[in-house]
């Protein structure tokens, strides 16, 4: 199963996609870990933008993972429907179910305070400031997925909420 996260930066995806991966034993693929390396790898002028590289990079290894029968999760900023749309088109080549989780924080001082506070999670990853992200291009989404907000529901429960999430399109595709 490709549990595929989204979310703008600081709202708290990353501490819940890890949580959720070491719970279930998923492999976990960080669009961050990804775009860093690439650009670190000194093959870009330095401050260029990677692209889509990062992604593309991402739908291989997920590709590869699901095909093993491995739980795969995809933490990225997601913002396009181009994106989630290639990371579902992934899960269906591979037969493998999905389900999408959209992670908000609707209170933008709490919002702005984790992004502001964070600990940089990445080596050499520089953290967008509050600015970048409150103009950063972000799609809305329009299909169902599985909301979280973190203003609202502690991390512990928004992990119980996906494991519940998961549990239930296995059951279903158990079923069809």
């Amino acid at each position: 199963m490709l549990i595929i996260f989204a979310g703008l930066p600081g709202v708290g995806k990353s501490t819940i996609a890890q949580q959720v991966a070491a719970c279930i034993g998923a492999i976990y693929l960080r669009i961050d870990s990804i775009e860093q390396a690439i650009q670190s790898s000194g093959i870009l002028l330095p401050g260029a933008d990677v692209g889509p590289s990062g992604y593309m990079a991402a739908y291989c290894i997920a590709a590869d993972n699901l095909h093993l029968g491995q739980f795969v999760i995809a933490d990225s900023v997601n913002p396009l429907r181009i994106t989630r749309d290639a990371y579902r088109d992934v899960a269906v080549k591979a037969g493998a179910g999905f389900i999408e989780v959209e992670i908000v924080c609707s209170d933008p001082v709490i919002h702005r305070h984790r992004l502001e506070t964070r600990p940089p999670g990445v080596e050499g990853l520089k953290s967008p400031t509050w600015e970048q992200v409150k103009t950063r291009p972000y799609e809305a989404w329009d299909r169902t997925r599985l909301q979280l907000d973190t203003a609202l529901l502690p991390v512990a429960r928004s992990v119980e909420l996906i494991l519940d999430a998961v549990s239930a399109v296995g059951l279903r595709k158990v079923r069809i």
